[in-house]
């Protein structure tokens, strides 16, 4: 009992008239001490080739592999296409195209050279192929290159740059800025929803402060676990992280200001209602953060990089987000005091709220037929579900994007006057016969004597004559397989250890006919003596997408497994936690539907990215539960002391007002993603937008009360609360006033039900999250005859149905 006791100071520290300093000020301390890691973030972001790619596939063991081949400084080329509509290429055309090939020339990596033209067997295109090194200023090459071919060129021909170096500078460019960019939206939308929901000039300002804390102590101690834990960390993970910390911690401070506010309703002492708040809504707050980051952290179970990367950092910034919920934001409302409400300043003795508000309305609904409800709340959504079963996953390069970059205009004039693989060829790399190592090494020596164009030539001829049977072997098998237009010459790694051949695709690299080609080669390369291994970006997008059906059938188990433990030990029943996860998986399969739905008719995109089912599932798991969280121990208490019904209607009324502003707060962070360039991006926000307001409106408003209301007491099985009748006789007669034991002998509470309250001046009524507070008769006189005339039969004094069906009893006079 020491320790459990030494707990709930800790706990409540932030709200004690003199630990609040203490808070603030280490809050401080530690902010300006970890403000020069948190700039650094960007560092340690991965932007390799196996960034995104699954851990230990083919593809990415080649990737690793062809940086043997030239040390440091990889090779990648960057392509340039000349085009003419409507007739051929002309001299005038052809002359262009030699004099950026010399000025091209600048920019080739050492011991490289550019090839001749190659001219379209229409006739209607030329295309260059440059060499680049992917050192400092690469960026600066591709567009330098841009740039030149653009220039000076003859009316009708148009001219793009792509290839991989192309693609992979629209890429990089795509995340420029983007944290910044994000982390501005994302404030500005929660800034003025807090503004609207609060009402107050002054109020929405402490959940900002609060989440600005934990921007810093997540951006640092990512950065740390990065730096010394190998935590991975791409640019769209940095992104999306910052949104997640907006969004959780508004979410966690608006249920906490929710409960202080009602508590100072109770309280003069504004720290004791700040002590009572921290410990009646820690639980549950502590509860969601930990399924949030519990069901995040179930990614790093997945094979593809960018999906454990995603996980790990988002439940790095969930904890942070927390911490700062429970500390920094307590500490700052109890200095501020009771005036930072201001218009709507809550007043010890006056009542939390009106009774008759819409989540009283719609308790008294649902508590007439309850079944009825939920089994149209069930269809509704299944309805929407029924558009996920057609749903069509995977993403061209061209399809990526919300506006063509030039890289991606590029490959579509390739593909359509070359072969479609000519810009991007798949990589065989291939063990040397070790008998042919000492040649390849003379090659190179003599190599090194000679210039910069005999130096290309010397080292492409040593790597020929050094080729030996086995690489031939597996030149031949591949020139062989259906699909394959043709196979490059060899090229020997710096060691002499390896040989890679380009293997040009008939089909373009991101097509499903070039997925199928790159499966033939692995099985007809598999068999071959020296370890033949198939890569580019061809066998990339097919590892990836076998790896992602891989991940949602290893993560989704795991996830609804830890998140149902969660629910176990917080509810103490079995019932309950399988009713919420059922609800919370049923209202993903229904967002995913109707997101398809918008994908398809309002967006027009021609599919879904491969990862985002996985992705989607996990956020909206973790955070749908949440809101089931926050209803679930708010019934729970209630059910305590009022029984299971008056504790399903009172929990559902006194969360509805928080619980429906976070959500719309939440979907309005994440909708920022809409506006980004990359429709992966897009795509995240958009479908878990959908999803949390449906948790939001239909499954915690309607689905979720219905449901523990026709199942009754029975939903807390097997705790003491299954056996309590539904609504057993309350000491205060008919209507309940959800207060707990604590409440009765603090100075300045509200007195009761039956007495009178305290004099003192009154606010306005509270508007904002918790305006629709539990259902209970306001402070006043005794109830006369008067006040019992008009009931409907069949509902006690507030309004709710009783147990019995029987009208209360009338006195008569």
């Amino acid at each position: 009992m020491p320790a459990r006791s030494a707990l709930r100071r800790l706990a409540t520290a932030p709200g004690g008239s003199r630990t609040k300093w203490l808070v603030l000020a280490g809050w401080l301390l530690l902010a300006l001490a970890l403000g020069p890691l948190a700039g650094k973030l960007g560092e340690v972001e991965d932007t390799g080739p196996n960034a995104f790619l699954p851990r230990g596939a083919e593809s990415a063991e080649v990737n690793t592999l062809l940086e043997r081949f030239r040390g440091k400084d990889e090779i990648i080329p960057a392509v340039a296409v000349y085009t003419r509509d409507g007739s051929g290429t002309t001299r005038r055309d052809a002359a262009k195209v030699r004099a950026d090939r010399r000025a091209f020339a600048d920019h080739v990596a050492p011991g490289e050279r550019i090839g001749a033209p190659a001219t379209a067997g229409d006739g209607r295109a030329l295309m260059l192929v440059v060499p680049l090194a992917s050192a400092d200023g690469f960026g600066d090459a591709v567009e330098e290159l841009r740039t030149v071919a653009a220039a000076n060129a003859p009316p009708g021909l148009e001219t793009a740059v792509g290839g991989p170096a192309g693609s992979l500078i629209d890429s990089i460019e795509v995340f420029d800025d983007l944290d910044s960019t994000l982390m501005l939206a994302t404030g500005a939308v929660v800034a003025l929803l807090l503004l609207l929901t609060y009402r107050s000039p002054l109020l929405w300002l402490l959940p900002l402060l609060s989440v600005g804390f934990a921007a810093v102590l997540t951006q640092a101690a990512t950065y740390a676990l990065a730096t010394w834990a190998g935590l991975p960390v791409d640019p769209q993970s940095a992104g999306i992280l910052m949104v997640l910390v907006f969004g959780v911690g508004t979410d966690y401070a608006l249920l906490l200001i929710a409960r202080y506010r009602e508590e100072l309703h109770r309280h003069t002492d504004r720290h004791a209602a700040m002590r009572l708040a921290l410990r009646r809504s820690g639980p549950a707050i502590l509860a969601s953060a930990g399924t949030v980051a519990a069901g995040l952290a179930c990614l790093a179970l997945a094979d593809i990089n960018s999906s454990r990367s995603l996980g790990l950092v988002g439940a790095v910034g969930v904890v942070c987000a927390l911490l700062a919920m429970v500390t920094v934001l307590p500490a700052l409302l109890v200095v501020c005091g009771r005036r930072v409400f201001w218009p709507f300043v809550p007043r010890a003795g006056t009542p939390v709220g009106g009774q008759r508000t819409v989540w009283n309305r719609i308790g008294v609904r649902l508590a007439r037929r309850p079944r009825w409800s939920w089994l149209m709340s069930v269809g509704a959504t299944a309805v929407l579900a029924l558009s996920a079963t057609g749903i069509t996953t995977g993403l061209t390069q061209e399809e990526m994007y919300q506006d063509k970059p030039e890289s991606v205009v590029a490959q579509e004039r390739i593909s359509e006057h070359f072969p479609s693989g000519a810009s991007d060829p798949a990589t065989v790399v291939v063990e040397a016969d070790t008998a042919d190592a000492a040649d390849a090494a003379d090659a190179a020596d003599a190599a090194d004597a000679a210039d910069a164009a005999d130096t290309a030539e010397a080292a492409e001829a040593g790597a020929a004559r050094a080729a030996g049977a086995t690489v031939e072997t597996v030149r031949r098998v591949a020139a062989d397989v259906p699909g394959v237009e043709s196979v490059g010459p060899a090229a020997r790694s710096t060691d002499g250890s390896l040989v890679s051949l380009p293997v040009v695709l008939a089909d373009a690299p991101d097509s499903p006919a070039a997925a199928h080609t790159v499966e033939k080669l692995r099985t007809a390369l598999d068999p071959l003596d020296g370890d033949p291994l198939v890569g580019g970006t061809t066998a990339e997008t097919l590892d990836s997408a076998q790896a992602a059906d891989r991940d949602l059938r290893t993560v989704i188990p795991v996830v609804l497994a830890v998140v149902l433990l969660v629910l176990i030990g917080l509810l103490r029943s079995l019932i309950a936690p399988l009713m919420l996860l059922a609800t919370v998986v049923l209202s993903y399969f229904g967002a995913l539907g109707a997101a398809d739905l918008v994908f398809e008719h309002l967006l027009g995109y021609a599919g879904v990215d491969r990862a985002l089912p996985l992705m989607g599932f996990v956020f909206l798991v973790a955070l749908g539960i949440d809101y089931n969280i926050f209803l679930m121990t708010r019934v729970r208490e209630e059910t305590l002391t009022g029984g299971h019904t008056r504790g399903v209607l009172t929990g559902l009324a006194s969360t509805g007002g928080v619980i429906t502003s976070a959500g719309i707060v939440l979907a309005a962070t994440f909708a920022v993603f809409a506006s980004m360039p990359l429709v992966t991006m897009a795509q995240l926000g958009v479908l878990v937008g959908i999803g949390v307001l449906l948790d939001t409106f239909l499954v915690r408003t309607v689905l979720v009360p219905a449901l523990a209301l026709d199942l009754g007491a029975r939903v807390w099985w097997p705790s003491r609360l299954a056996r309590t009748p539904r609504n057993p006789p309350h000491p205060a007669g008919p209507a309940h006033t959800p207060t707990a034991p604590e409440h009765a002998a603090q100075p300045g509470q509200h007195p009761g039900p039956r007495s009178a309250p305290d004099p003192g001046p009154r606010s306005a009524p509270d508007p904002g999250p918790d305006e629709a507070a539990a259902p209970g008769p306001e402070p006043g006189p005794a109830r006369g005859p008067a006040h019992d005339t008009g009931r409907r039969p069949g509902h006690d004094a507030d309004g709710f149905p009783r147990p019995d069906g029987t009208p209360p009893a009338r006195t008569r006079g």
